[in-house]
């Protein structure tokens, strides 16, 4: 099947409005041409006043003639308007349809791809790559095609008068446009790649590095605790450097050479008066002197047309990079579970090779090659708690997002009530599974409106009532407009342990029952860890609840611990029993312990220095 250009690929979410494109191409192509006539009438004008010369009074045409080129300057102008209000409503028709198509697309995938790309790539993808086929549409394609049509033109009038002057002036401009095909060749659209590649890991990191802000203050660390946002700013520097000093040499004789045109002429001048100067020469030298800037003029807006062609062709593969990502499979059976029992059978699953995994737990990163996951078989009874835990890496939070169906399995089953995940509604599965996660996010939005996320038509009192439980008024009383307030406008921010308990909230109204919890207290300040600790407890009353835990003593009364290591189900049992056992988790328990008693000892300490 053959590949459809960009062109093609663009006006197809043109819709209707593609035969505004191609109108902006005819008026552009009238406009170049329209801005040559006046070249003519200046021509006319040197051509009067040479014949009438030294009586310059007796030049009775020159008024009519110059009052002509401003009047079709005029004209050329008004045309060019209304070539780029043509382009310009195709234009934005296009990119608004690119991004609905995307939002579209995008909701639709799991939400593990999302936080595979991460959030700065996709906004970039979103926002900058749709604009960049805005500016190819709405400005590109029409000056290219004027500038099609000005070289077409200009050849004319170069040879018409003086074909030798003619010929002289267009060496320039055969050198020229070598340079410049040596600049923007195969070569020049693969560093257009590589530095589109280099600006989304910036934005991806950036957006990392800012909302990691917080834990840099609070521990004096600087951006160098942030290595891969350091390193991607180093890689750009390096990018950027490396490209213009490659580019210095080529782009100073291609300068040079669309500005030489003169010398060109000075020298075919020199060189054509030997036996003499004439009037003819003369005028024909004046008007060449005159019209030949417009030759670099052209050149040059010929050279970024052929790096933005290269920019667009770069944004529709980041386009269809993500449009080619493919959702979760729908399966036709559709059956709904008899319990909320949460079964794994032999999963595993491993992240894609060469794609940036943002600041995952689970700590594959760029090049993952070993599964994050590998034949990995539990089971969660209804009503029960289980808790999972092990080193940064170990496979933890995958295992909790292949149960809410971020992702799927690429080996085995993930069953919730016997019934396999990919057989459930995704309705269906999402009205059984609710998540509080370390990094809970909230919209620009009401508080109210945040919790209401859960239950679409949850009355005002059912969510006060979450709330309540979610240990959330005093938040409440100090915002201006209680539930009503707006975060993120007029100065209102909560802070991460505030954000968790409304995200609490969120989760008690929706009232799921089966829970994952991904380290729900890991940004809490001591006073808030125990409001979320109180409602924790009264959101995970009856519910199956799986835990992910750091902090070790909020799990001893867990009914199953489940101790992973390098994607593996390595020890489990209750608390007890893996102390007993005296391996990893007793090694786990112990270092614990140990760091819980120096900061209590250390925190007495300080007291007493007080004091």
């Amino acid at each position: 099947m053959k590949k459809q250009s960009n062109l093609s690929r663009l006006m197809g979410y043109a819709g209707g409005h593609k035969i505004l494109t191609y109108l902006s191409w005819v008026l552009s192509v009238m406009s170049a041409l329209l801005a040559l006539v006046p070249f003519w009438y200046i021509w006319r004008i040197i051509h009067d006043i040479l014949e009438v010369s030294p009586d310059f009074s007796q030049a009775e045409n020159v008024t009519r003639y110059g009052w002509s080129a401003v009047w079709f300057a005029v004209i050329s102008i008004v045309v060019y308007i209304a070539a780029l209000m043509c382009s310009h409503i195709s234009a934005f028709r296009v990119a608004a349809n690119i991004r609905k198509e995307l939002m579209r697309h995008i909701t639709a995938l799991p939400l593990g791809v999302t936080e595979t790309y991460g959030s700065g790539k996709l906004r970039r993808i979103v926002n900058n790559s749709s604009a960049a086929t805005e500016t190819y549409l709405a400005h590109r394609l029409p000056d290219k095609a004027g500038a099609i049509a000005t070289p077409i033109g200009l050849l004319f009038l170069l040879l018409v008068f003086d074909w030798r002057l003619g010929l002289l002036s267009l060496v320039p401009v055969a050198l020229g446009f070598l340079i410049m095909m040596k600049m923007t060749g195969k070569d020049m659209a693969q560093r257009m790649e590589q530095y589109q590649n280099s600006l989304s890991d910036m934005s991806n990191e950036a957006v990392e590095y800012v909302r990691g802000i917080p834990v840099v203050k609070t521990f004096g660390q600087t951006i160098f605790s942030f290595k891969r946002f350091k390193g991607s700013i180093d890689n750009y520097e390096k990018w950027v450097i490396a490209y213009t000093k490659g580019l210095r040499l080529p782009m100073m004789f291609y300068t040079t050479a669309i500005n030489g045109v003169f010398a060109f002429l000075i020298a075919g001048g020199i060189l054509f008066t030997r036996g003499g100067v004439t009037k003819e020469l003369l005028l024909n030298l004046i008007f060449y002197i005159v019209i030949t800037p417009v030759i670099s003029t052209t050149l040059t807006k010929i050279m970024f047309m052929s790096e933005d062609a290269m920019i667009v062709g770069d944004a529709i593969s980041r386009i269809d990079e993500v449009l080619n990502e493919k959702p979760l499979s729908e399966s036709q059976v559709n059956k709904a579970p008899d319990d909320n029992g949460v079964i794994l059978e032999h999963v595993s699953y491993s992240y894609k090779a060469n794609v940036p995994q943002g600041d995952r737990e689970d700590g594959l990163g760029r090049d993952a090659e070993k599964n994050a996951l590998s034949d990995v078989s539990l089971r969660v009874e209804p009503g029960q708690t289980a808790a999972l835990v092990g080193a940064s890496g170990s496979g933890k939070t995958t295992l909790a997002n292949l149960v809410t169906r971020f992702f799927d399995p690429q080996k085995g089953r993930v069953l919730i009530g016997n019934i396999d995940i990919r057989d459930i509604p995704k309705e269906t599965l999402m009205n059984k599974v609710s998540f509080v996660f370390q990094n809970s996010r909230l919209i620009k939005a009401s508080v109210l409106e945040n919790v209401r996320m859960a239950k679409p038509d949850a009355t005002r009192e059912e969510i006060t009532h979450a709330l309540q439980a979610a240990q959330c008024l005093d938040i409440i009383e100090k915002l201006p407009n209680g539930i009503d307030t707006v975060i993120g406008t007029n100065g209102v921010y909560l802070s991460g342990g505030e954000q968790q308990r409304i995200a609490i909230a969120r989760a008690i109204l929706k009232n799921a029952p089966i829970l994952i919890l991904d380290e729900a207290t890991a940004f809490a300040d001591p006073d808030n860890e125990v409001r979320i600790q109180q409602a924790l407890s009264a959101l995970s009353k009856g519910k199956t609840v799986i835990m992910i835990a750091h902090k070790l003593s909020s799990i001893t009364d867990a009914d199953c611990i489940y101790v992973l290591q390098d994607g593996k189900i390595a020890e489990r049992g209750t608390h007890r029993e893996l102390i007993q056992k005296n391996g990893i988790f007793t090694r786990m328990w112990k270092n614990y312990s140990e760091a819980a008693e120096w900061k209590i000892l250390n925190e007495k300490t300080e007291s007493e220095v007080r004091v």
